[in-house]
């Protein structure tokens, strides 16, 4: 799946990676356009969760104009410290899937499946659960465009609607750029 270069992409554009808990639910050949319309609401939300839990503050030197940024900062900890807590309880309270190396963007995913596999040319939701604080997945609508004999899945989404999609970009951008970041960083010595 993944080739090594810096930049991950899937159909020509910018792709979120990561190992993350992924099933496929078969759908009929017909969407229920209520049901397309609750799935695109509910990814919304979780997108919008998503991004507001990966907003951290910078860890600096709290500005000296700024009379309470380190009160803030704290609260800002402990707040991520609460939503890691949370997190694993939920995570332990509920069934997920088996986590997997997943690439998705707004056109579709690729992601190594588990026998029995869908067939070339079914359509099924993929849900993808990004963090462990929260409770509901994504849930993307698509065909299934080829299955290897290893269990490569590749879908190609139907078009999730303007504000996931967009809301999806920014975040294989976030994750690219840290990505990036991540690389420029000097390693120190030990």
């Amino acid at each position: 799946m993944y080739d090594g270069s810096d930049t991950i992409v899937l159909y020509e554009e910018l792709a979120y990676q990561d190992m993350l808990p992924v099933a496929w639910r078969p759908l009929p050949d017909t969407l229920d356009a209520d049901l397309s319309a609750a799935f695109s609401d509910a990814n919304v939300r979780v997108l919008q969760s998503c991004a507001a839990i990966e907003e951290h503050g910078h860890i600096e030197k709290p500005d000296e104009n700024a009379p309470h940024a380190a009160d803030l900062l704290r609260i800002d900890m402990k707040i991520n410290v609460l939503l890691d807590l949370v997190g694993r309880i939920l995570a332990g309270s509920q069934t997920r899937p088996a986590a997997t190396m997943i690439r998705f963007n707004a056109l579709g995913a690729t992601w190594r499946g588990n026998a029995p596999y869908p067939k070339p040319g079914s359509q099924g939701t993929v849900e993808i659960y990004l963090r462990d604080c929260l409770p509901e997945p994504l849930r993307l609508i698509g065909r299934v465009t080829n299955v290897s004999t290893d269990g490569d899945i590749k879908i190609r989404f139907v078009p999730p609607g303007e504000a996931t999609a967009d809301l999806l970009e920014k975040l294989s951008f976030r994750r690219h750029r840290r990505q990036i970041a991540g690389t420029r960083q000097p390693r120190r010595a030990p």
